[in-house]
């Protein structure tokens, strides 16, 4: 049995040898303690739990979900964005639910590329944008995030012949990897490249409700024009401390919206109805946790950066994200660097370069352990005289 060669091009999974480190650790008795991944350790606000067990008793939410979502939950998403954007959507036309971000980011590029088609991902990034890419038969074309350029794509270094070829283009703020933010200045000039060159552009935002020292990240479509080239992917999973319940949303240029919407209809049957009824109370209803989530998230960033300076480690002050990047010590690759602290410290963090070639030379620190653990953490790296 020979396996397609779209699973054979997938790239090796970075972690297995770190994992497999982990697993013997932990076989010793020995405690690790993991940075590395950005899953929020926060529960997920009372109300909507509440109203997500109501849901679950009503007979009407155990029948299949239609793909588009429910009426309410559509209308729900945009009035979240009127309220937070000012941004005003069709909930029928440009507004579409998703099973979390990632899958409408996965199925995107089945919409728009074809074999041998261009996508431009900037890199450091999501592993999904290329991952997609390649299972559409396209190419990506790496956008380097270095910080140069304050990790912003220069979208001007871009090839001609390779604009002209281009289908997607993919950006993403707050970012992940690198906790850097974008203003409305960037947005629009990404806006005249793809009218420019006729790209679609794909915003992935799912960290702009988790922000530090009062800063408020825009939305890509707040730019002009932008809803005319492009959609924003968004979801709850940070907002709400909901990863586990896959909601997420699609919303801004009609005809990207509608062409999403016809190949999910073709793979799946939407969001379970009793979730759908807790993401609408989660978008409509008091919205007070996500400032004391951030709030949470911004004591353990400065945590995290004071610990940095002591050990020499230097990274840039994020205004939002889940994250800090930071450089490595000289003389060490990421991995290296991340298999000294896991075997000396015990501590787990994410190496740069799994998040593209450009991310070499860095590490990734997630602000979504328990502060108990956090301290402990920091502390063992402080004690190891990098």
């Amino acid at each position: 049995m020979k396996p397609a060669k779209r699973i054979e091009n997938l790239p090796p999974y970075l972690f297995v040898e770190i994992n497999r480190k982990i697993a013997e650790k932990r076989a010793r008795g020995e405690d690790v303690i993991s940075l590395a991944i950005g899953d929020p350790d926060i529960p997920t606000p009372p109300h909507i739990i509440e109203r997500l067990c109501r849901a679950a008793r009503d007979p009407s939410n155990h029948r299949y979900p239609e793909t588009e979502g429910l009426p309410r939950l559509r209308q729900a998403i945009s009035s979240w964005y009127q309220r937070r954007f000012q941004l005003s959507f069709d909930p029928d036309k440009e507004v579409l639910p998703l099973i979390g971000s990632k899958d409408g980011i996965a199925h995107i590029a089945l919409c728009f590329i074809d074999p041998g088609d261009i996508a431009l991902v900037t890199d450091p990034g999501y592993p999904v944008y290329s991952i997609g890419t390649m299972f559409a038969g396209g190419e990506s074309y790496l956008l380097p995030l270095t910080e140069d350029n304050d990790f912003l794509p220069d979208l001007d270094s871009i090839p001609a012949d390779v604009a002209g070829k281009a289908k997607l283009l993919w950006i993403n703020y707050p970012n992940n990897p690198t906790a850097a933010t974008a203003d409305i200045d960037f947005f629009e000039r990404v806006v005249a490249f793809a009218r420019k060159y006729d790209v679609a552009v794909c915003h992935d935002a799912p960290y702009t409700e988790v922000a530090f020292d009062g800063y408020r990240p825009p939305s890509f479509l707040q730019a002009p024009g932008a809803k005319e080239v492009g959609v924003e992917f968004h979801s709850l999973s940070k907002s709400y401390n909901m990863t586990g319940w896959r909601v997420g949303m699609a919303v801004g240029n009609e005809s990207m919206v509608n062409a999403l919407m016809r190949v999910k209809s073709n793979i799946d049957s939407g969001i379970p109805g009793a979730i759908q009824h807790a993401a609408i109370d989660a978008l409509l209803g008091d919205q007070g946790c996500i400032a004391e989530h951030s709030a949470i998230y911004q004591r353990r960033r400065n945590m995290v950066m004071k610990t940095l300076e002591k050990t020499g480690l230097k990274a840039r002050l994020p205004r939002a994200s889940l994250y800090v990047w930071a450089r490595v010590p000289e003389g060490y690759t990421s991995i290296e660097f991340c298999t000294r602290l896991l075997d000396e410290a015990s501590v787990v963090v994410t190496p740069g370069s799994g998040y593209g070639k450009y991310g070499e030379g860095y590490i990734r620190i997630s602000l979504t352990t328990p502060d108990d653990r956090l301290e402990e953490g920091l502390s063992r790296i402080e004690k190891c005289r990098l």
